[in-house]
């Protein structure tokens, strides 16, 4: 199998195209087949500078690396598409040869007067034609510089495959458009381009969104024309965001790499991922991209859309995040927590590790332990369903066993610390909050005894003591 994701570079990749990249890239390595990156940049007015180095930058992060692409080379290149316009004329001319393409001199004016009309008919807006009766004037008229289009000449009859996702798709070939295959510019446009690309890049199974159900008769009818075998399609649903409407950097949808920036794992992403429109077919929803490899199939992706949940992104991001060796945590930290040493992150992490959702919550929890803490109204002593005496107590037993044992005996300071709540006829969990508004400045947080023995005795002391002066008053 050879499967290939072919973006325009109008910008950075969202969570739509970069999944459809994924299954495209899952259903090759399933197979142990090639992945093929191209870049599709022939519409020069949408063309965003830098984009393409932002989509080899986004697939690398998310680990999809590629077989050939505009980076490694290949057999089939180039593999940017505004470098390969010479081939597309070339091929464009053959169907002329071939009497399944013409040329139109029809001008912006004259077609949107045509598309007016047919609309006040209550028409489909389709070419008319004209210019297919007239080739020979249409060549004296290009010969004299009038600026002109190549049309495909869609075939008469039925169009239909058998999808991969959607089943038997059909057609009427009488309701579809003849596609302008070069513009007047001379560059193609997508519908010719990719035909010819993926045929000569030998691609076999063409994975892509299906809002591109309605131009494959076209693609099919060019196949024709060439006389050259189709690959086999799998239309995968759109995704759709929280508010029911396609997900799109149109519409603000985050692009894969600003989740990066705010403390998502690209594993956790590449899991979200492949949940949007397919399943493995168990209860399983937690998987690792070599797991998703081994597991993936075309056949298990569903047609109908899919619903992008942002809570389950963060579901799954905090179970990767739980899933990481100290040491990987530790070199994912240094962007989250600058100015910290291995060894200090060493330290932060085992408490981080099981608060966090994102990365990103390194930088609040971490920060009692790195900064000063103050202690004010939205951190209240004692606090919410603790009793003053109970504050009290808690407070002056972790003092007094601070000054006598130390820190060391974690689970010796824990169970003290039980029996100091529980003597005071409070529960453990909720006289801790006193401990917790002390030490980190807040009713939550890492655990405050791995808190107190990262800070050292006497942090931790000062920082007590500081609390019960604010608890007599």
């Amino acid at each position: 199998m050879r499967t290939r994701f072919a973006p325009s570079p109008t910008g950075p990749l969202h969570f739509g195209s970069v999944r459809t990249a994924l299954f495209a890239w899952l259903a090759a390595r399933h197979s142990g087949g090639e992945f093929i990156l191209r870049i599709e940049d022939t519409d020069q007015e949408r063309y965003i500078p830098d984009s393409e180095a932002l989509i080899l930058e986004t697939l690398q992060w998310l680990g999809l690396e590629w077989d050939e692409g505009p980076d490694v080379g290949g057999p089939h290149g180039p593999y940017i598409q505004s470098r390969r316009t010479e081939l597309y004329r070339e091929y464009a001319d053959e169907l002329v040869r071939r009497g399944t393409a013409y040329w139109c001199t029809c001008t912006p004016a004259r077609l949107s007067a045509m598309r007016a009309e047919q609309q006040r008919r209550h028409e489909p807006t389709r070419y008319d034609r004209r210019c297919l009766g007239r080739q020979e004037e249409v060549a004296a008229e290009r010969a004299a510089g009038m600026r002109s289009a190549l049309r495909l000449q869609m075939p008469p009859g039925i169009t239909e495959w058998d999808d991969i996702v959607r089943g038997r798709v059909e057609f009427d070939n009488a309701n579809i458009d003849d596609q302008v295959l070069l513009k007047s510019d001379g560059f193609p446009t997508y519908h010719l381009a990719v035909v010819v690309d993926d045929h000569l890049m030998d691609i076999t199974h063409v994975i892509r969104s299906d809002e591109w159900i309605p131009s494959t008769p076209k693609h099919l009818a060019l196949y024709e024309a060439f006389e050259w075998p189709p690959p086999r399609f799998a239309h995968v649903p759109i995704v759709l965001g929280s508010d029911g409407q396609k997900l799109s950097k149109r519409r603000g949808a985050r692009n894969v790499l600003e989740y990066g920036e705010l403390g998502y794992l690209p594993s956790a992403i590449v899991n979200a991922m492949a949940l949007l429109g397919w399943s493995p077919g168990t209860g399983d929803e937690v998987f690792r991209l070599d797991e998703l490899r081994e597991l993936f199939t075309l056949d298990r992706i569903h047609p109908s859309p899919a619903t992008f949940d942002p809570k389950r992104l963060d579901d799954l991001n905090g179970i990767h995040i739980r899933s990481m060796s100290v040491e990987e945590l530790v070199e994912a930290l240094e962007h989250f927590l600058p100015g910290t040493s291995k060894d200090m992150r060493r330290q932060l992490a085992p408490m981080l590790q099981h608060r966090m959702v994102t990365l990103a919550d390194a930088q609040v929890l971490a920060a009692p332990l790195l900064h000063d803490v103050v202690i004010d109204e939205t951190a209240p002593l004692p606090p919410p369903k603790v009793t003053r005496d109970v504050a009290v107590a808690m407070i002056s037993g972790a003092i007094d066993i601070i000054e006598k044992d130390g820190l060391a005996d974690h689970d010796a300071v824990l169970a003290q610390l039980r029996t100091v709540a529980e003597e005071h006829g409070a529960k453990p969990g909720t006289a801790f909050r006193t401990l917790y508004v002390a030490i980190l400045g807040t009713q939550s947080g890492v655990p405050v005894i791995e808190a107190m023995q990262f800070l050292g005795a006497e942090t931790s002391l000062i920082r007590l003591r500081r609390a019960l002066a604010l608890l007599s008053e």
